[in-house]
């Protein structure tokens, strides 16, 4: 196993938010999902990369920073206007080990991180 810190990509709407079904900007009125706060911050305390994907349009950055600030919802990377299709992560094996690096958790909407075991 790596020491080297763990990188986590997350959704946000329906995932760390409460996803309300009315469309993007519908989405800005959200609050977080019980158990968000407290993961965000074990995982910021354990150093980990915290890169979090939205559908939002770009045109929303600035407004989504702002909720999530307001959140005290801390990350690293913020990528904008991931759509609504399948999301696929691929990546390499190091040198001379078989252990995969890359892993998926498939959630329900809005059931939230808090059971997450990374």
């Amino acid at each position: 196993m790596s020491n080297k810190p763990k990188t986590i990509i997350c959704d946000i709407d329906g995932v760390l938010l409460v996803h309300k079904n009315q469309g993007l900007t519908g989405q800005l009125n959200s609050s977080p999902l019980d158990g968000t706060i407290e993961k965000i911050n074990e995982w910021d305390a354990k150093g980990y990369n915290i890169i979090l994907i939205t559908g939002r349009r770009e045109s929303l950055r600035e407004v989504t920073k702002k909720q999530l600030q307001s959140f005290g919802i801390f990350y690293d990377q913020l990528i904008m206007g991931v759509g609504g299709g399948d999301r696929v992560v691929v990546n390499d094996r190091k040198p001379n080990s078989e252990r995969d690096t890359a892993y998926s958790v498939n959630l329900y909407r809005n059931e939230g991180i808090s059971r997450i075991k990374i």
